[in-house]
């Protein structure tokens, strides 16, 4: 910005009327992903890192990597992670808002709610009185995951909820459960949501698809299926959704970098790897955990936690015999014990998170630069609602829920195995 002033006049107009409410004299700024995504649009061949924030050492370091790398981010948690992590839905934007202020970072950054997982119709009903309760305490983008169910149901939960979602936000949402390489989502799975919440006037920012990824630590080999993702964001070019990268972890930089270069992809979601590198893990260079001859994890000496701390947690995992991807659970029971650690053993959590989030910003996402074009995306603006990317093409007409049921029963019911899609 070319001055103080400046910048503050983009608080006054960029930030949501949530956010200015709940941080009046804050100078972080908080705002709808919709700013993101129209930035690495723009930029072109661009995405960010939309980092799971699964403990205070996850946050912080990946947005003291974005202020260095000038890049537009995302802060998330999973609905599922809400459960065996101290950050939630209902205090993630309070601690991203502390950590900006605390530090000076002016990068816009968006507060996303990922996998508000719907696993029946029955759980509607809370969802419709939860959803309006976290965009009040700071969410600002939100992404309605019904993918497990049938593409009818599906469409039709998207549609119930979306009511409920502030018209500023960002909105994403999944097709196909992330479950590897079988049951791939299509592009006539992926058009079936898409043109059907078009026509209810529902114009989503992400759509993230089951594209060959898999949560958690990646074991396939098989990774992420380019020209598949390719080939369905390209289908869905009139309807202004761009990709949402799910399951990155464990993907090749080459592999990622095809997908900024080559997809429409503007958000890939990194949860494992940080975790693994704020404790002080070994990962290569795929974000996948090093493991030693005894199938134990590699744990850098001098690097993330303290040893003994590292000992403790280990032991406490083996004790309720957890595997290796059950490690996360790690984070709620020692968060504690973790904020405890000395300062210069908190500092070298946060630093490894910043170098490691910075070498795939600016080495591998392309996103380098991509703050200062949405804060001018916002100036230029002159409002935190960019709006939609695209009209209504669809005729609500065509999309009744009769019609929607009727169309789903001509789509593939080749979805392969349940998939694991809550985090």
């Amino acid at each position: 910005m070319k001055s103080p002033s400046d910048y503050d006049r983009l608080l006054q107009v960029g930030r949501p009327p949530t956010i200015a409410r709940l941080f009046p004299n804050s100078k972080a700024l908080l705002v709808s992903g919709k700013v993101i995504d129209r930035a690495l649009a723009k930029k072109g061949h661009a995405m960010t890192i939309a980092a799971n924030g699964r403990n205070y050492a996850v946050l912080r370091g990946a947005l003291q990597a974005a202020a260095r790398a000038d890049a537009a981010i995302i802060i998330e948690i999973a609905r599922s992670e809400c459960g065996y992590c101290p950050v939630h839905f209902f205090n993630i934007a309070r601690q991203v808002d502390t950590v900006c202020n605390e530090l000076g970072i002016t990068t816009p950054v968006a507060a996303h709610a990922d996998h508000y997982a719907i696993k029946k119709m029955e759980d509607i009903p809370y969802a419709c009185q939860e959803i309006p309760a976290m965009f009040e305490q700071g969410v600002t983008s939100i992404a309605i995951d019904a993918s497990h169910m049938t593409d009818d149901k599906n469409l039709l939960t998207n549609i119930e909820l979306n009511q409920y979602i502030p018209k500023w936000a960002s909105l994403e949402t999944e097709v196909g459960e992330i479950k590897g390489a079988q049951g791939l989502s299509t592009v006539e799975d992926a058009s079936f949501l898409i043109k059907g919440l078009n026509a209810h006037g529902i114009v989503p920012d992400w759509i993230a698809l089951n594209n060959g990824t898999t949560h958690g630590i990646e074991s396939s080999g098989q990774g992420i299926q380019v020209e598949l993702t390719a080939a369905i964001h390209e289908a869905l070019v009139p309807y202004g959704t761009s990709g949402a990268q799910h399951g990155t972890s464990g993907n090749s930089s080459n592999k990622l970098r095809d997908i900024a270069a080559k997809t429409r992809t503007t958000k890939a979601n990194v949860a494992t790897a940080l975790q693994m590198v704020a404790w002080g893990v070994e990962v290569n260079d795929d974000g996948n955990a090093i493991f030693d001859a005894d199938g134990n994890f590699k744990k850098v000496k001098g690097e993330g936690l303290s040893e003994e701390l590292w000992a403790e947690m280990v032991a406490y995992a083996e004790g309720k015999s957890w595997k290796k991807g059950d490690y996360k659970k790690l984070n709620l029971p020692f968060e504690m014990k973790i904020l405890a650690q000395p300062h210069a053993v908190r500092e070298r959590m946060y630093k490894r998170v910043e170098d490691f989030v910075y070498g795939i910003l600016t080495k591998v996402f392309n996103a380098e630069g991509t703050a200062s074009i949405a804060r001018a995306l916002l100036a230029e603006a002159g409002t935190y609602d960019l709006g939609p990317k695209a009209a209504a093409i669809e005729k609500a007409a065509d999309w009744t829920t009769e019609k929607i049921i009727e169309k789903a029963k001509g789509l593939s019911s080749d979805k392969g195995p349940a998939g694991h899609f809550d985090d």
